[in-house]
């Protein structure tokens, strides 16, 4: 099967009423998401829930004499707050989009439960106390009711395991595997590094390939390199490549859905729903 990206056009899709529905659909989940940006507000170090209206941020502000002789008081100040924060919010939404899409597709193609499309598993955290961490999505191969899904997919994590010089004895004992989705990779956080390579030997310990599905191509390749090295595969957001190194060349062909189709035929949709939110926050 040849990877052809964006290939079935819009007109095509209402015509045959193949995917309307399901378009409907993921553009949900993705407007869900975005909106959750609106209510945005900053909290200017006060901890309170939900933020700082602007009357709020004035009388604090005005009550500081210090800030007062700098003008920090002034709408302006708390509309670039407003702004900025709320972009962090917005990278923050589009990444809970993309796990939430992902997951649904996985439930979609390939017949799964919710339960079986989520992964969990409880950590050591103290003297006789535990926590719950859990992954984005799961593949597990004895949930896979449909022959030929089962054998792509088997196919496909033999490929992976030789990718990442797995040993051929966990290779052929591999359950599935499990997925950490994000929009894109910038962060150097140590902590958060090290938590996803503690992620990957948990999930070797169960039997998964652990995955990492980048729906960007923002990921540093230092990144790359280190998670490699801990036998993360790493799925980058290319519409070119293969099902063990491209999000959408996975999606396509191991999943049986054109994602990167999806987001061609729906970017006027997208983009207006992102530029309604950022035009909002910046009111």
């Amino acid at each position: 099967m040849q990877f052809y990206p964006y290939c079935v056009t819009l007109k095509c899709i209402m015509k045959q009423g193949t995917y309307a529905q399901r378009d409907l659909d993921y553009l949900e989940i993705i407007r869900t998401a975005l909106r959750v940006c609106l209510d945005y507000k900053p909290a200017f170090g006060q901890g309170r829930k939900g933020g700082l209206t602007l009357n709020q941020f004035q009388k604090l502000y005005q009550e500081d004499e210090f800030y007062t002789w700098f003008g920090l008081d002034s709408p302006l100040f708390y509309k670039a707050h407003k702004a900025a924060g709320g972009m962090t919010s917005i990278y923050r939404q589009v990444g809970m989009a993309c796990q939430r899409l992902f997951s649904q597709i996985l439930q979609d193609k390939l017949r799964l439960s919710p339960s079986d499309a989520q992964w969990s598993y409880e950590m050591p955290n103290g003297k006789d106390k535990s926590r719950k961490l859990s992954l984005d999505g799961r593949i597990p191969l004895i949930k896979l009711s449909n022959p030929a899904h089962r054998s792509t997919v088997e196919s496909w994590l033999s490929d992976a395991a030789t990718l990442l010089g797995v040993e051929k004895r966990i290779a052929a004992k591999l359950n599935g595997a499990v997925f950490e989705v994000r929009q894109g990779y910038k962060s150097n956080d140590a902590k958060r590094q090290n938590a996803d390579v503690a992620n990957a030997a948990s999930a070797y310990a169960k039997g998964y390939l652990p995955v990492m599905v980048i729906f960007s191509s923002q990921i540093p390749e230092s990144l790359i390199n280190r998670y490699e090295r801990n036998r993360w595969l790493i799925l980058r957001g290319t519409t070119h490549g293969s099902s063990v190194d491209s999000t959408y060349v996975f999606c396509y062909k191991v999943l049986g859905y054109d994602l990167g189709a999806f987001f061609n035929r729906n970017l006027s949709a997208i983009k207006q729903e992102t530029m309604a939110v950022v035009e909002g926050l910046l009111r």
